[in-house]
């Protein structure tokens, strides 16, 4: 696993139940703008759903991939598991206004 992954892993187990980060975040508290590396690096996952990688969306509030798939089934399993946790998604958005995790 390569050390980008890591800190990307380790930014993950900061997001709280309920709340939501996205890859563009991440990757600027990594300090590069590498938002697809992030995305990359969350599709590899091998700890999820313990690195809980399922709280990562894009900026705009949609959902993303999930396990490297765009659309379908493990995209409504993020879904189904973002909405156990109390996140409410509307037309396939979440509003990043009430969601969002803020990195210290």
């Amino acid at each position: 696993m390569s050390s980008f992954s890591k800190r990307v892993y380790e930014l993950c187990l900061l997001v709280p139940r309920g709340k939501v980060t996205t890859y563009k975040a991440i990757a600027e508290k990594l300090g590069t703008k590498s938002y697809r590396a992030v995305g990359q690096a969350l599709r590899c996952n091998p700890f999820a759903p313990r690195v809980p990688c399922h709280r990562v969306v894009r900026s705009d509030g949609a959902l993303g991939g999930f396990m490297g798939w765009k659309k379908g089934g493990k995209v409504e399993e993020k879904r189904k598991m973002l909405e156990t946790e109390g996140v409410v998604i509307v037309d396939g958005k979440i509003d990043l206004t009430h969601y969002f995790f803020q990195f210290k």
